[in-house]
């Protein structure tokens, strides 16, 4: 197969001198840095680990070194999901977003063949989130905003946040949904389940509100993403597709839920060959993009691994699932970065 334009659609960044918003505001329940060497650090909530990274997760040099040896050509940057603080008092919010969008176009700047940007807003707030939105893409120039998977438990089609998706719409801003704040975490403390079920979950029921709340209809112009092969969403799709059917008084869309699923798009973060076909047969080679969780522990390395392991797509199909769809979903031309 002849060299073809890579793209890690999917990888987080955080500023080695990030914000300590916790210290500012008296609140321990703001993420933040705790360097434990110069290679490594914990990200710490409430006084307790959260989660350990490597100086990947912030050394533009170390993320170029894996991208050379790992074969990917551009890797979209996104904040860690952690640090959207939904929660927190809007104006601070913005204060932290503004802060990683900074910091992201800082690096996209220095490195504009190499990276590209997605932003963060505080979705709390819907009126900053947009006049953020347009400060991030018209100002620094970053091609869409990543959010989470609900908004303090307002699943995505609740009508606060629809003003926020109109602004998307309009603007022609691409989003990536990624999950946070898991539904049912209470009940997986153990074995990671965070990480391997809730994630999966959480991201299948984000895709379902705004498959069957009508959006897509109302929005036609709305591209959104969603973070690890859409999570359960692919397999669930014909129990939402019978529920659609059966009860006619929940109906908020002109067709069934597995119509609209094929307009959104998917990254490839799934691992298998056989999850991956799946997800092609139901969405369509068009809708699929590489990415690869980079730098963290479940991510796929390189980044495509299973794209390029699967023997029935053809190699144009394989040139657009590892960096064409992505280029296209971000409104973005090859000779860009050539």
């Amino acid at each position: 197969m002849e060299k073809s334009l890579r793209i890690d659609f999917h990888t987080h960044v955080i500023s080695e001198e990030f914000l300590n918003l916790a210290e500012k505001y008296g609140d321990d329940r703001w993420p933040i840095l705790e360097k434990t060497c110069d290679c490594g650090a914990n990200i710490m909530i409430k006084g307790k680990k959260f989660r350990e990274i490597t100086d990947q997760a912030w050394d533009t040099e170390t993320r170029l070194q894996d991208m050379e040896n790992e074969g990917i050509d551009i890797q979209v940057l996104s904040p860690i999901p952690v640090t959207f603080s939904y929660w927190s008092n809007p104006e601070q919010g913005l204060e932290l977003a503004r802060f990683q969008n900074d910091f992201i176009a800082s690096i996209v700047k220095e490195h504009p063949t190499k990276f590209i940007g997605l932003a963060t807003v505080p979705l709390q707030d819907v009126d900053l989130a947009i006049q953020e939105m347009d400060r991030a893409i018209n100002e620094l120039g970053l091609r869409g905003v990543q959010i989470g998977s609900n908004v303090n438990g307002k699943n995505l089609d609740d009508d606060a946040l629809d003003l926020f998706f109109k602004a998307a719409n309009d603007n022609n801003v691409p989003l990536f949904v990624h999950p946070w704040e898991t539904m049912g975490r209470e009940r997986m403390p153990r074995h990671n389940f965070m990480y391997m079920v809730g994630m999966p979950s959480e991201t299948a029921l984000a895709a379902g509100s705004i498959i069957m709340s009508g959006m897509l209809d109302k929005y036609p112009s709305l591209k959104v993403c969603f973070a690890h092969g859409g999570g359960s969403l692919p397999y669930l799709l014909p129990r939402m597709d019978k529920g659609w059917n059966v009860w006619p008084q929940i109906r908020k869309t002109e067709k069934a839920p597995s119509h609209y699923a094929k307009l959104l798009y998917y990254d490839t973060l799934v691992y298998d060959e056989n999850n991956l076909q799946f997800m092609i047969d139901r969405f369509g080679a068009d809708q699929i993009i590489a990415g690869s969780d980079y730098p963290f522990l479940l991510r796929e390395a390189p980044s495509g691994k299973v794209v390029d392991k699967l023997s029935t797509l053809s190699n144009e199909e394989k040139k657009r699932i590892h960096g064409l769809n992505a280029l296209r979903f971000l409104g973005l031309e090859v000779e860009n970065f050539q």
